[in-house]
């Protein structure tokens, strides 16, 4: 299969497994990811979090590491695009009621191109 060309969609604290992890699989297997956060740019710094679980009977969140976006938010246009990611964590919560955000993954709703989360995404 070619590589394909896949949007990821983040927010500030989104979870960093699910950014870094997820990004380094797909460039693994051929395929490209561009990283983008409503009104950031490429280069710009997202914070991420991390949840552990300690031995508590839910998790606790920490700062996580630094994530460098590789695409403006503003530029995207999803034709460009096989298939859109959301990853998890905090960032969800707050990008899913951003009007931008809605329309591009409506366009991958509406051309049948696959739509995919996990956990809070």
């Amino acid at each position: 299969m070619a590589g394909k060309k896949i949007l990821m969609l983040v927010g500030e604290f989104s979870e960093e497994y699910e950014i870094f992890v997820f990004e380094q699989a797909m460039h693994a297997v051929g395929h490209t990811v561009h990283v983008v956060c409503p009104d950031k740019k490429a280069g710009d710094v997202l914070k991420t979090s991390l949840h552990d679980f300690e031995g508590h009977q839910t998790y606790t969140e920490k700062l996580g590491h630094d994530y460098i976006l590789n695409k403006t938010f503003a530029e995207v246009n999803p034709a460009d695009y096989d298939a859109v990611y959301a990853a998890g964590g905090r960032g969800p919560e707050y990008i899913r009621i951003d009007k931008r955000v809605q329309a591009l993954v409506r366009h991958f709703h509406e051309t049948g191109k696959p739509i995919f989360t996990i956990c809070h995404g």
